[in-house]
């Protein structure tokens, strides 16, 4: 078994210049030197052969699409797919003895990383009103505390229900029906704090809120965008179906405030010119923009594409397109006509030139997609630039058709899942009716807590108990002070975890930790061995099946945990067969055939090779609106303001990191390495600022309201970002976004655009 450290280890920055391409050798020898200090050779070798294959493991790590069957590398994996596997795949356990030893005191003081490296979890344990200790505790008296809890609330809607990414189709189709059962919507997700801007402007816009386009459509292509997004570090995968691209012709923009060096060049280790070659350019024009200056970007080259139409009439727009399936197209154009370039130019800082030779690309273009991430969605303006975006798409008909497209690119392996599940606090009564037909029981119609509003509640005191399946929410949402007292307030809180994480520390006044199987391992039911399904980015839903031997015997799956409570919850409340859930969740699966669209016949479809693409009406022409159309949008936008000596920071992950947890100190594409607390600031505002290389100072953020929150002892780092702009990692930075600072429409965090200043605080440390 690989020891834990028993110590932090010690920080020394050293910096090295920004790598110029992705991937290649290097990117093999990391994966392989991680997972093995993670686990044995055996389970590496189980881990990787069988990740993303037909009867394998999906990877955990990211939701980006596997090639069809037959298509697929015997090697179908990625550098942060094969740490993330192996990190959870660890021999490292934590114990009761772990917990006598380290009181919850301690470990709050603890980094994100040493939390996690201590390694797997391996039975419940509670920590009592009067300790300071986590403690054993048997299931049947920790699930029978937690429904103790639930049932004495005053109110269902004094509970609330956090659901991560990670979690299974069927695991978080059992939790909303649990809750839903119970009485409430409170069903925040990780989605509220990365793509809500997507999900609710493509609804408004199209009707539908998932992406339109499959891999088949970004191989074919003729012009892809990749917009607030490093596919490098965040879904590493995307670059070979960018490559693909490529060797079919596409040209590629890449529009963001850095670098990234998957966007420059990429090496594929899977293939001969990616072992000894130069790899593949993959960005042949890169447009070094502002943050948030994405729609004047849009709008820019709206206004160009309506104004080479009034050059050549009918040559450019697509007319038939604009007529049929859309409404607004009016409205829209007369607002964009009158967009000012000095505005455009202002907000992007790039020049007329740079975005004219993007609309000649256009113009040169029948079949054109737009790729965007978090750098897009995290903006206060994050639904009207994808707004824009969506019109930008609907001048040229490139909505509906092979090769076009919108493709919203998620980060977390199943969040698109959990939302077709059921899991989101706004769902349509037309799945709330579904619900009542099958299990026989009225679900709650009012709209519950997301996110933020959760957090809200617990701060004024209005909810009780917390329960969250996987994640980590006290480091993902914003605003980490505010949000940690927030969560102190509940009676109780209970977290069904893998691994040791910041949320664990952060506790109620009793506070569960209900260790739970990884998706790497074997699930063995009253019914037999089952698996699971997941939803990529691209709304294919496949199975996942686990390879390895449980950590522990004491561990519950996730289904089998809900189910449990959802018993001694409900007692009987509802005609739901929890049991037989428990013991066969093809049981759970033939519901969800009969509640979801598109998922009919799913226990027998789904064990297909390559599994099922759920249906998108964009790609039938159908566009579910009010007006059966889709709509044309006037988005309008204001800059932020930058006093004097300011800057504008996003927030970001390094490349050893996966979602909240960093796996090593080390950003080795950025060049950073043995430190994350740094920040990255164009060396042109370094000298006008009056900073020096290693420079350690205190990141202030500066809002509208006087307010200020400050992240301590950064050293400055003097990086290629665009001027008057910087970068710092997540979610060490999350303390500087207030909690009441939310994008427009979706209410969802605004961690990029982040107005700060950079107050010195000592000397310089870092070797260079």
């Amino acid at each position: 078994m690989h020891k834990a450290p028993d110590e932090e280890p010690e920080e020394s920055l050293t910096v090295t210049p920004p790598k110029k391409w992705a991937a290649g050798v290097p990117a093999v020898v990391h994966a392989l030197e991680y997972s093995l200090q993670e686990t044995s050779a055996k389970n590496t070798g189980v881990t990787l052969l069988t990740m993303n294959q037909v009867g394998g493991i999906d990877c955990p790590g990211c939701a980006w699409a596997d090639p069809s069957p037959g298509h697929r590398h015997r090697n179908e994996y990625c550098e942060n797919g094969a740490k993330h596997i192996n990190d959870e795949a660890t021999t490292r356990r934590v114990t009761a003895d772990f917990f006598r030893r380290h009181s919850v005191s301690d470990l709050g003081r603890r980094s994100d990383m040493w939390l996690n490296q201590q390694g797997r979890l391996t039975e419940p344990v509670v920590k009592r009103p009067d300790s300071d200790h986590y403690e054993p505790i048997s299931w049947g008296d920790a699930l029978g505390l937690l429904a103790a809890e639930l049932t004495s609330l005053d109110s269902p809607d004094e509970a609330v229900f956090y659901t991560s990414g990670r979690a299974s189709n069927e695991a978080a189709f059992v939790l909303q029906l649990f809750s839903r059962a119970f009485g409430t919507n409170n069903l925040p997700d990780c989605s509220n704090m990365c793509h809500e801007s997507s999900g609710f402007a493509l609804h408004q816009t199209l009707g539908t809120g998932k992406g339109t386009v499959s891999l088949h459509d970004l191989h074919h292509a003729d012009l892809i965008f990749l917009v607030g997004q490093n596919p490098a570090t965040n879904h590493p995968r995307q670059l070979s179906a960018l490559e693909q691209a490529k060797s079919n012709g596409a040209r590629i923009v890449a529009v963001n405030p850095l670098p990234e060096a998957g966007l420059l060049r990429f090496k594929n280790p899977q293939k001969a010119s990616g072992v000894i070659g130069h790899g593949v350019q993959i960005a042949d024009r890169f447009l070094h923009i502002r943050p948030g200056g994405d729609l004047a970007l849009f709008q820019g080259l709206n206004r160009l594409l309506l104004e080479a139409e009034d050059v050549r009439p009918g040559t450019v727009l697509d007319h038939e397109f604009i007529a049929e399936h859309t409404s607004g197209f009016e409205e829209f154009a007369e607002h964009t006509r009158a967009v000012e370039w000095e505005d455009v130019l202002a907000a992007t800082g790039l020049t007329r030139t740079e975005i004219e030779r993007v609309h000649e690309d256009v113009l040169r273009s029948e079949r054109v997609i737009v790729c965007w991430a978090m750098g897009i969605t995290q903006h206060r303006h994050g639904v009207p630039t994808i707004r824009e975006i969506v019109n930008f798409l609907m001048l040229r008909g490139n909505l509906g058709r092979a090769g076009a497209g919108a493709c919203p690119v998620r980060g977390h392996s199943n969040v698109q899942g959990d939302r077709t599940m059921g899991i989101w606090e706004q769902m349509p009564d037309s799945f709330l009716d579904a619900l009542q037909g099958e299990f026989g029981f009225d679900p709650p119609r009012a709209h519950g807590l997301d996110s933020v509003n959760s957090i809200r509640a617990m701060r004024e005191g209005r909810i009780k108990v917390f329960l969250a399946l996987a994640g980590n929410f006290v480091r993902a949402a914003p605003d980490s002070t505010v949000t940690e007292e927030a969560m102190r307030t509940c009676r109780l809180t209970a977290h069904i975890s893998t691994k040791l994480n910041r949320s664990h520390t952060v506790c109620g006044r009793t506070a569960l930790i209900l260790p739970t199987l990884g998706r790497t391992e074997r699930d063995f039911q009253a019914g037999g061995e089952q698996f699971v399904t997941v939803e990529d980015s691209m709304s294919e839903v496949h199975a996942s099946y686990g390879r390895l031997q449980p950590a522990s015997k004491l561990l519950l799956s996730e289904v089998a945990i809900l189910c449990r409570l959802a018993r001694r919850t409900l007692d009987g409340r509802a005609d739901v067969p929890w049991e037989e859930f428990e013991a066969d969740y093809g049981a759970i699966r033939d519901r969800i055939s009969r509640i979801v669209p598109g998922l009919h016949d799913f226990n027998r479809r789904v064990a297909r090779p390559g599994g099922i693409r759920l249906p998108n009406p964009v790609n039938e022409g159908v566009f579910p609106t009010p007006l059966g159309k889709a709509l044309f949008t006037r988005n309008d936008w204001e800059p932020p303001h930058l006093p004097e000596g300011h800057l504008l920071l996003q927030t970001l992950r390094s490349h050893d990191q996966w979602n909240t947890v960093p796996y090593t100190p080390n950003d080795r594409y950025r060049g950073i390495h043995g430190s994350r607390r740094v920040v990255l600031v164009n060396p042109q505002d370094v000298a006008a600022l009056g900073l020096a290389d290693g420079r350690h100072v205190d990141l202030v953020s500066v809002w509208t309201d006087g307010a200020e929150r400050r992240a301590e002892d950064f050293e400055v780092v003097p990086y290629p970002t665009t001027p008057g702009s910087a970068a710092a990692y997540y979610p060490e930075t999350n303390v500087l976004v207030p909690l009441d600072s939310v994008a427009e429409f979706s209410n969802q965090p605004t961690s990029k655009g982040i107005v700060v200043r950079l107050e010195p605080t000592g000397t310089p440390a870092f070797a260079g």
